[in-house]
């Protein structure tokens, strides 16, 4: 993979660049490449038609497909969304911490970018801008792989792109793209430790499992979200009912999108039906454990008999668990068996509860009353994201420009040695 390390290579000499950039150049580079995006979208909607027409052929799913179009709308959201990133803060320099020592020492801990970031995605080429904004806003250079399928597409945003950098008068290296897609070239970025400083797989469970397994370089598990709601024995239906009608139906191929519901034994009689009702007048399938069946078979017809894999599912579409619980501890411990550490959510009127929910389920975002999908960068007010980290370290929830900082200590002496 002679080609890949020269892109690392190159990558790294970027990223020296990058950290010395003023927060006025990154935003020239921004409102650059948004002009010219939209300069160059005859050609980018050229490339992406021959990816379409490819995926018709291959028999792709008209769901897929739709995330893989794109038209006029879509290029102007994209450029939109680079000049929203212009108006966000930057991160780069900002002093977390500042202290002094008995000897005088001056010590500050700054924020810092994290250098070359490798990205690794799945269809949708707007991911492509997106990618390279929050990266290039936060100083680090980036390398993206990109699915097959939008191979087109994304070599002609990535060109438009980088031209938008050389005529900003930057370096056009810092945005990178693997045209080959095998999985063997995947398979190499994982193992570039020597450029690559961190690792972000955005797609579907498989893909982020062959990063796991795969990688030398620290990588950032992101996405996949079986995300729970639990309706309490205090819940108000009413609102328990349009919560989760929310968080399951207004978007069900995401992955803050509900997927597993918990009741309360004792608002199981009245809460299942009703949210049957609405799941089922929505065409969602719903699979239920056999306390469901017990207690509400007779008021619900239509239910589905759960089986163990179910519970740790994520869907990705109009099917969703059921089951009943005695308590929130049992609701607690069901969620944190389940979970993939996502969001999740408890519906109640009970303070005592709601906060025993918040410090006790095990998960990157935790609601009291709110539907899941708010679990997003824009929502959260961060701008654009980079995706939504599952684990712990470096970092957790929506993934923005701070996200894609680390820091370093600054120590100001004036000749201290030690003894």
């Amino acid at each position: 993979m002679a080609d890949l390390n020269e892109m690392g290579r190159k990558a790294k000499e970027a990223s020296a660049l990058l950290s010395l950039y003023t927060t006025e150049e990154k935003n020239r580079g921004l409102e650059t490449a948004a002009r010219v995006l939209l300069e160059k979208e005859a050609a980018i909607l050229a490339a992406n038609s021959l990816d379409v027409e490819q995926a018709e052929k291959n028999g792709v799913s008209p769901a897929m497909i739709d995330r893989l179009r794109l038209n006029h709308d879509r290029i102007a959201a994209m450029a939109e969304g680079l000049t929203q990133i212009v108006a966000l803060a930057d991160p780069i320099g900002e002093v977390l911490e500042s202290f002094s020592r008995p000897n005088g020492l001056q010590i500050k801990k700054v924020r810092v970018p994290l250098g070359v970031i490798g990205i690794i995605y799945e269809s949708r080429p707007n991911v492509t801008a997106d990618a390279f904004g929050l990266c290039f806003k936060s100083g680090n250079a980036v390398i993206l792989r990109g699915g097959s399928d939008a191979l087109c597409s994304n070599q002609a945003i990535v060109a438009a792109l980088r031209e938008a950098l050389s005529e900003a008068g930057l370096c056009p290296d810092a945005l990178q793209l693997m045209e080959d897609t095998s999985r063997e070239a995947a398979a190499a970025l994982m193992r570039l430790n020597r450029y690559v400083d961190v690792l972000i797989p955005r797609g579907g469970a498989g893909l982020i499992r062959t990063c796991l397994e795969t990688t030398t370089v620290p990588c950032i598990e992101t996405g996949t979200g079986n995300c729970h709601i639990y309706v309490d024995e205090s819940a108000d239906l009413s609102m328990a009912v349009e919560i989760i009608d929310n968080a399951k139906t207004q978007r069900m191929g995401v992955c803050n999108a509900c997927e597993s519901l918990l009741v309360h034994e004792a608002a199981a009689k009245k809460a299942i039906p009703l949210i049957y009702e609405r799941l089922t007048g929505k065409h969602v399938e719903i699979r239920a454990g056999e306390r469901v069946f017990s207690i509400c078979g007779g008021d619900c017809p239509d239910l589905k008999a759960a089986v163990e894999e179910d519970f740790a599912t994520e869907f990705l579409g109009p099917v969703i668990s059921l089951q009943i619980v005695s308590d929130i501890d049992e609701a607690i411990a069901h969620i944190n068996r389940y979970s993939t550490h996502h969001s999740d959510a408890i519906i109640t009127e009970n303070a005592e509860n709601a906060e025993k929910f918040l410090n006790g389920v095990d998960a990157a975002a935790v609601y009291v009353n709110a539907s899941t999908r708010f679990t997003d960068g824009f929502e959260f007010g961060f701008g654009a994201e980079i995706g939504i980290s599952t684990q712990k370290l470096h970092a957790r929830g929506p993934m923005g420009l701070k996200e894609l900082t680390s820091y370093k200590y600054q120590v100001r002496g004036n000749g201290q040695i030690r003894g």
